[in-house]
């Protein structure tokens, strides 16, 4: 049995490496599967597709490359996209070196002597940011938001009417043709179960494509409609379609295979913060990992809130690390949309982490998050949860009775600054709990233990995580050790439950799969001009699409056909466990 559990490390780990080539997991006919439609059979796309600046050119990853490949073609365009770059990498540079690039973007775009100087931005602007810049002692991160928003303003209006008519929006349409094919479980190859979920099984899986490696979260039909949980299966997708953050999992794909649902989502590598707390040396983490940890959790809970989302299931076990020893926030199962300016009411989590409010089942908005917040890092920091003991049985309502009642208590791993934060943010009435005075998560991170933290840089990757995982460990259990579930019976699927299966599977999720194809350099491969500025020919309107050629009789008998891309490579199977 112990065979068993190292030939599926074995394989999995194979394939997160890439596998063997220089293909990195691709598969031998990824370029027919992904190959480019001709344009006019792109022309329903165009009729529609929203033309809005913002979501084409700025919210799209492969939308953004291409109009920024488009203003490559005139000057006046490349100098703003080179600016609205250099003021990016401004707000995300060290503290200490912020003075120096603010002189720099205004000695190289604000300057008419310069030839990169922006003439858009107008000579106004030129007098107020130097003066501005001498004034203060510290320039803030956001000391250009106004110059930028005049240049996307100005690349909003002509630039983006002349980009629309050109072959670079041509191409991305072409693109948005291929994320909107049909998602099968042909499209990937299944490799070991990594845990379970509340309707089944999670394994990681492959993009045949592109080589890229996900999480494949599994609902049984049967299992949700026994539990009547479709509600809730329906609410996790759509909640995590919505969210587009670095901080919690995103939604790739979601498709249907006969007897399952499947949700396929962020595989993080490196385990769950649980498994790090407790089974990695002595209970919990020092100090400096466990606010480091806190603030990404922060910038993760803010983002759901932007959202207007509650999260209400902060835990260890929900917490996960990627190959960089970045986390994000996984499970949204309980999380739910609250409504402008209304409260909601539900007495929904895990006992030990639930706030006092929600254990006494009164109305709230996002007050139970920076309570969980506050529970988790009492629980990183001490190695055991602030209300109750590990593997000590307590009954429900004493715990209950100590969240709402009892004040935490705290050792001598705590600083001052960890207890004080602590201690905010478990303060038993929500109103004076520190997230929930008017700012939110704004409020959490202005506590003085996050005063060495750049949350710009951390929220765009650029911070160094204080552990990194092991590449060639696994971080879950054991094949065997994973509980399977039991088979469902007296239950029966019916045509009707269709409506609601076709609301889950979905087939591609826009930003997800236009990153994976930027990350797998698949885009870059395919993405080609002609360095002459002709049209390709599938951008041509005036060719048509190429027929498939001719096969002859012994080959349309006895060959291999080739098909969309979406069948099994049979010589690259893994192995099957």
């Amino acid at each position: 049995m112990e065979l068993e559990n190292i030939v599926a490390n074995t394989v999995l780990l194979k394939a997160r490496e890439g596998g063997c080539g220089n293909r990195k997991g691709k598969s031998k006919k990824w370029k027919q599967m992904l190959q480019f439609p001709h344009i006019s059979l792109c022309e329903e796309l165009r009729q529609s597709t929203e033309k809005d600046y913002n979501s084409l050119c700025e919210r799209q990853p492969i939308g953004r490359t291409l109009f920024r490949q488009y203003c490559e073609t005139r000057d006046e365009l490349r100098r703003c996209v080179k600016f609205l770059d250099a003021v990016a990498e401004y707000e995300v540079s060290p503290d200490e070196k912020r003075r120096d690039g603010a002189q720099e973007l205004l000695d190289k775009y604000f300057n008419p002597k310069s030839e990169d100087h922006v003439p858009e931005l107008g000579e106004d602007m030129v007098h107020q940011f130097t003066q501005r810049l001498e004034e203060e002692q510290e320039p803030c991160k956001e000391l250009f938001n106004e110059c930028t928003k005049l240049i996307h303003d100005y690349l909003s209006v002509a630039p983006f009417a002349d980009y629309i008519d050109s072959m670079y929006y041509n191409r991305f349409l072409q693109w948005k043709w291929l994320e909107r094919q049909p998602v099968t479980k042909n499209t990937f190859r299944q490799y070991r179960v990594l845990g379970k979920g509340g309707f089944g099984e999670v394994c990681a899986c492959q993009v045949r494509a592109t080589g890229k490696m996900y999480a494949c979260k599994k609902l049984e039909k049967k299992r949700i409609k026994k539990r009547k949980g479709e509600s809730m299966a329906l609410n996790e997708k759509q909640i995590l379609e919505k969210v587009n953050s670095r901080f919690v999992v995103s939604l790739a794909y979601a498709y249907e295979t006969k007897d399952a649902l499947c949700l396929v989502l962020t595989l993080m590598n490196g385990g769950d913060l649980k498994f790090h707390i407790y089974h990695m040396g002595d209970a919990g983490f020092d100090e400096n990992r466990a606010v480091f940890y806190a603030a990404e959790l922060a910038c993760g809970l803010e983002d759901l809130h932007r959202e207007r989302i509650v999260y209400r299931d902060l835990k260890p076990e929900n917490i996960l690390l990627d190959d960089y020893g970045h986390i994000r926030i996984s499970d949204l199962g309980l999380a739910i949309h609250v409504p402008e300016g209304q409260t909601i009411k539900g007495r929904v989590g895990t006992v030990g982490y639930m706030a006092p409010e929600v254990v006494k089942n009164e109305r709230y908005t996002f007050s139970p998050d920076w309570w969980g917040l506050g529970c988790l890092l009492y629980e990183m920091i001490e190695g055991q949860s602030p209300f109750q003991q590990r593997k000590k049985k307590i009954k429900r309502e004493d715990v209950e009775r100590l969240v709402t009642e009892v004040e935490e208590e705290y050792s001598d791993k705590f600083s001052e600054e960890a207890k004080s934060l602590c201690k905010m943010l478990l303060v038993k009435v929500p109103s004076e709990r520190l997230g929930c005075q008017g700012e939110g998560a704004v409020e959490v991170k202005a506590h003085h233990i996050f005063r060495s933290i750049n949350f710009k840089r951390l929220k765009a990757g650029r911070l160094k995580a204080p552990f990194i995982p092991d590449p060639q460990a696994i971080y879950c259990k054991d094949v065997l050790d994973i509980e399977q579930f039991s088979t469902v019976k007296g239950v029966e699927l019916e045509p009707k439950d269709d409506s609601f299966y076709s609301k889950v599977s979905t087939g591609s999720v826009s930003i997800p799969w236009q990153m994976e194809m930027i990350e797998s350099e698949c885009f870059q491969e395919l993405n080609v001009f002609h360095t002459d500025g002709t049209v390709p020919s599938d951008l041509d309107w005036r060719g048509q699409p190429s027929p498939p050629p001719k096969q002859g009789l012994l080959q349309r008998l006895f060959g291999r056909q080739d098909c969309c891309g979406n069948c099994s490579d049979s010589d690259e199977e893994p192995t099957r466990l």
